[in-house]
């Protein structure tokens, strides 16, 4: 089916758009929505800036002030997973890019559109030029960021998409964005959603926190320090054993880990690995989860959709619902997830995973397992490569598993299944909190 728009030249935007896919029929739809209803522009209710454009990335470091770049933005909130940092100095050069508790933030080149509020009280914190900075005035934040992350919020940041090899939205553009009002009464119903939500993602982080305490308190590892020698001593015996002789492989600590384990079992003797069982047909639409669609800080699984004869040679493992998966590709990372039940209808998964059928409550015992520093110094330890490091499914079913007590691996898988329970709940939130927004805009609800 083809789709056009005709458009007058009186239509084009006091000619500052000449571009087709400015014009797109569901784009003048969307827009024509928002016109029927009250509205002004984000910059009448945010001071719109953007983060630096200074070129800092020699003077990243581990420690100093947070700083921001788009994939830190996901999901409402800020995400902690590979948090990248500036010397101070460097931050107060920025005066113009700092960033404050209520702000919203929005990714404006590369992947458009993601929002987060700044829900936290960071002492010093500042970004990217590729973050646009939404400093609120008279607009509730809370509010703000379903509004822009609702589909009248993303169509309009998709619209003002410009470039080629690098796609982005310029600032100017950015303050140019319509933001509908529909009275504190209403804002603020929306508004208390994405803060419940928030409050649950904490509520999450903490139950699943509290469950590889736990873990590692059994193990006698709530204090512990690493350290890589310089210099160890290896017998010639065990690079025969290990068919290996590469001096990383023999640090020191993969032994100490072992050690501080005790009692313990192969993973292949906890549960049974699946093969490659992903059959697909051409003309079939497949759910596809790839190594990118395990969010490394939560476990939470997204998934894409492609037809079967678009599907990349590495979809080979069917998926029915529950199963326990483990990335073979940057392990350490903690690519590790549990696929929820409602997966089950054709889902297939990378075979850049190593899938286990495992029932509860061993699966999400070994899910802490895994994404402890018990289950990342294993999947260190056989890693071969440099840049884009990966171990076999034979590394992980020889990993070393505590064999600790049912009764305590009932209470950490307990203290998982509350915490995904917990996500589950804020997402749902989340969906709601836009699915009110743009019920209000469909059914054409006007300013109190």
């Amino acid at each position: 089916m083809i789709h056009c728009s005709i458009i007058q030249k009186t239509q084009l935007e006091s000619g500052q758009r000449l571009d087709a896919e400015y014009y797109q029929p569901e784009y003048l739809d969307y827009s024509t929505q928002l016109n029927k209803l009250s509205q002004v522009a984000i910059s009448d209710v945010c001071r719109v800036t953007d983060g630096n454009h200074l070129t800092i990335s020699e003077q990243f470091a581990d420690s100093g002030v947070r700083y921001l770049r788009g994939k830190d933005l996901q999901d409402f909130f800020l995400s902690d997973t590979d948090p990248m940092y500036i010397p101070e100095e460097t931050y107060l050069k920025l005066k113009r890019s700092h960033v404050f508790q209520g702000d919203v933030l929005v990714s404006i080149v590369g992947t458009i559109g993601l929002v987060s509020v700044v829900a936290d009280n960071f002492d010093k914190l500042t970004g990217s030029c590729k973050i646009a900075i939404l400093h609120p005035k008279n607009i509730d934040p809370w509010y703000l960021s379903a509004f822009l992350a609702s589909t009248y919020g993303q169509f309009q940041l998709q619209r003002l998409t410009g470039g080629a090899v690098q796609t982005g939205v310029i600032l100017k553009d950015m303050s140019t964005l319509r933001i509908l009002r529909f009275g504190d009464d209403k804002e603020n119903q929306i508004a208390n959603m994405i803060k419940i939500a928030y409050e649950k993602q904490l509520e999450s982080k903490k139950l699943y926190q509290n469950a590889e305490n736990l873990l590692l308190q059994e193990l006698g590892l709530i204090v512990y320090q690493i350290s890589n020698d310089l210099a160890f001593e290896v017998y010639l015996s065990e690079v025969k054993n290990a068919e290996r002789m590469d001096a990383d492989y023999f640090q020191p600590k993969y032994q100490w880990i072992i050690d501080k384990i005790g009692k313990k079992k192969r993973m292949s003797e906890m549960a049974k690995r699946i093969k490659n069982t992903g059959k697909h047909t051409p003309d079939t639409e497949y759910n596809y989860i790839e190594i990118s669609d395990v969010n490394v800080s939560n476990g939470e699984i997204t998934f894409n959709k492609i037809v079967g004869k678009e599907l990349p040679a590495n979809a080979k493992i069917g998926l029915s619902g529950g199963e326990l998966i483990i990335s073979k590709v940057r392990p350490t990372r903690g690519a590790i997830a549990i696929i929820p039940q409602e997966f089950s209808d054709n889902f297939i998964a990378s075979g850049a995973f190593s899938v286990y059928n495992v029932d509860y409550p061993t699966r999400e015992y070994l899910q802490v397992v895994f994404r402890s520093i018990v289950g990342k110094l294993q999947l260190e330890r056989p890693t071969t490569g440099t840049s884009y490091p990966t171990i076999t499914d034979e590394d992980i079913e020889n990993m070393w598993i505590p064999d600790l007590s049912l009764e305590i691996q009932q209470k950490i898988a307990d203290l998982v299944r509350r915490s995904h329970e917990a996500r589950k709940k804020s997402k749902a939130l989340l969906e709601e909190a836009k699915r009110k927004v743009e019920e209000m805009i469909e059914k054409n609800d006007k300013k109190i």
